[in-house]
């Protein structure tokens, strides 16, 4: 959420954000302008209201004690009449609080001065802003990873669709220790670079989606548990996040940094086509999420370091990868800065993204209101980051077609090897 006086002082700015993002209607800014304009003279209005009725309510004991009945009489009915007044007003202002909090959490995150602007009805172009040398090369015809799959007996799609629906595949044999060793390899990664394992919770409850700007944005997106008011969690940016909600860090801790591997559930309302096809785009994926909380002078220098974790994992899994430095149409209601991981789909001829890493500044933080205090100082909001370290699917995917061998086997890379107990699948 943004900070109010930001957007009563800089409202173009904000104006300018929704264009450049295309997260909605720049009337947007004007209706929480409005509201918040209303807010404050009802507040004005609110406490003259209450000053009236204390002096009358006073005034009554000093009409008594000299006598002036009538007079106290109608200072008692001023007073009520008073009272009943700033009652109405106190409901009005709750309502308009309410009001003025949904609007503004419709209000995108504005992108930091480093992201390309991606101009009113220009396309989408984010920038390559690293790419490894060379991708794999082929004396045969590369399988993509679906028939790979198949061939080795990894992955069941068909008793998925059965037991679940599309999206929801078993992974067998080889294919859910690959999974497993995957998962525990991203871990230990994750340990070793300072951060501390947590397991969170599946499901969560709506205020946590508003922490992270999940909600009101991506419902459509989620699964929801309607009986109890739970959502399935998309990532586990959503309960790692709020793990510290409503809190007061010491500056002295700063910055924690947190890794959980999750289930992840999404819809994906929309998705057809070739680019659902085998491990591409599923409904239910594990990923190991990467999640900061840093101080704010500290969070840009913060997102290159995690950053450089997730790429750290795609070298020691020997995979060609690039990263994109995404644009402000491309950047996401909630971020101000993005990049993208993609790795090289060697059957497929293109890429594949497995990671996103994030710098949200205090816009979850405000929602959220996780804040942190320096000594002596004023509680303030924390900034957060979070990227995924790493997603499984494409991984899997992109380990498959690029490692593939002439005889139909898959070479696992030497970091692999440990973790799973084979060094070749086939």
């Amino acid at each position: 959420m943004l900070d109010l006086q930001l957007l009563r002082d800089h409202p173009e700015r904000v104006r300018e954000a929704l264009i450049a993002k295309r997260a909605g209607a720049p009337t947007l800014v004007d209706h929480a302008l409005d509201l918040d304009a209303r807010r404050r003279a009802l507040t004005t209005e609110t406490n003259e209201t209450q000053a009236r009725a204390n002096a009358a309510a006073k005034a009554i004991g000093a009409l008594i004690g000299q006598g002036k009945t009538d007079e106290a009489e109608a200072a008692k009915a001023e007073s009520a009449n008073l009272k009943a007044r700033v009652k109405t007003l106190e409901d009005d202002q709750r309502t308009l609080d309410a009001e003025l909090r949904r609007a503004l959490l419709e209000l995108p995150n504005l992108p930091h001065e480093s992201v390309p602007v991606t101009a009113p009805g220009a396309p989408i172009e984010n920038v390559v802003a690293y790419e490894t040398d060379g991708k794999p090369t082929f004396d045969f015809e590369p399988l993509p990873h679906w028939e790979l799959l198949e061939r080795h007996g990894l992955v069941d799609f068909e008793r998925g669709v059965k037991v679940t629906g599309a999206g929801f595949p078993f992974y067998v044999g080889k294919g859910a220790r690959l999974q497993r060793g995957l998962i525990a390899f991203f871990l230990d990664q994750a340990d070793a670079a300072g951060y501390t394992e947590i397991q969170p919770p599946l499901v969560v409850n709506e205020a946590s989606g508003i922490g992270t700007g999940q909600l009101p944005d991506k419902e459509a997106q989620m699964y929801t548990v309607p009986l109890d008011g739970f959502y399935l969690i998309p990532t586990a940016e959503v309960p790692v996040t709020n793990f510290r909600r409503d809190e007061i860090l010491d500056e002295a801790d700063l910055p924690i940094k947190y890794a959980a591997h999750t289930p992840c559930f999404r819809r994906e309302a929309g998705s057809y086509g070739k680019d659902v096809r085998g491990l591409n785009r599923l409904h239910q994926f594990d990923k190991v999420e990467l999640v900061q909380f840093v101080r704010p002078e500290d969070s840009y220098d913060a997102l290159e370091r995690l950053r450089a974790d997730a790429e750290r994992l795609l070298r020691l899994l020997e995979l060609p990868y690039r990263r994109l430095l995404m644009c402000t149409a491309d950047l996401g209601f909630t971020q101000t800065k993005k990049y993208d991981l993609e790795v090289w789909s060697a059957a497929q001829e293109r890429w594949l993204e497995v990671s996103s890493i994030s710098n949200f500044e205090a816009f979850q933080a405000r929602r959220a209101n996780v804040r942190y205090r320096e000594a002596g100082g004023k509680p303030q909001f924390v900034h957060t980051l979070n990227g995924s370290g790493l997603a499984l699917p494409r991984v899997v995917a992109s380990l498959l077609e690029n490692h593939q061998q002439a005889d139909g086997s898959i070479r696992l890379p030497d970091a692999l090897v440990p973790y799973v107990g084979f060094d070749r699948i086939g």
